[in-house]
């Protein structure tokens, strides 16, 4: 059954809406700080229906949705899939020193943008 919708889509974390009903990530271990570009959130809305409230989010590449960052020299967790030795796949955290860790980059959303109010 059709119902009334308010649909905007999110350019990134600065957008208006980008935060609406997105909690802040706990801190996770000895990560240092808030992560500047999320603030917290671990990632943020990429579309939502200001009517009914059903979104779609984007992580945050600078933090992997963690919400928070590594400032000094501790190793830095990044998740990754590993082959058991049967073959099969499991997510594992892999530590990279922090010299070492990938640039942070905006993973963009989770799903493809249709046509949609700009936030």
């Amino acid at each position: 059954m059709p119902h009334a919708s308010n649909i905007v889509h999110c350019a990134g974390p600065e957008s208006e809406h980008a935060f609406d009903l997105v909690p802040i990530q706990p801190r996770n271990g000895s990560l240092d700080a808030m992560c500047p570009q999320c603030h917290g959130h671990g990632g943020w809305n990429s579309e939502i229906d200001l009517v009914s409230f059903r979104c779609k989010r984007a992580i945050c590449g600078r933090c992997n949705g963690a919400g928070w960052v590594e400032t000094g020299s501790d190793p830095i967790g990044l998740p990754d899939i590993e082959l058991a030795a049967d073959g099969t796949p499991h997510w594992i955290t892999r530590y990279v020193p922090a010299p070492d860790a990938p640039a942070p980059q905006d993973l963009g959303p989770l799903a493809t943008e249709g046509p949609a109010e700009r936030c």
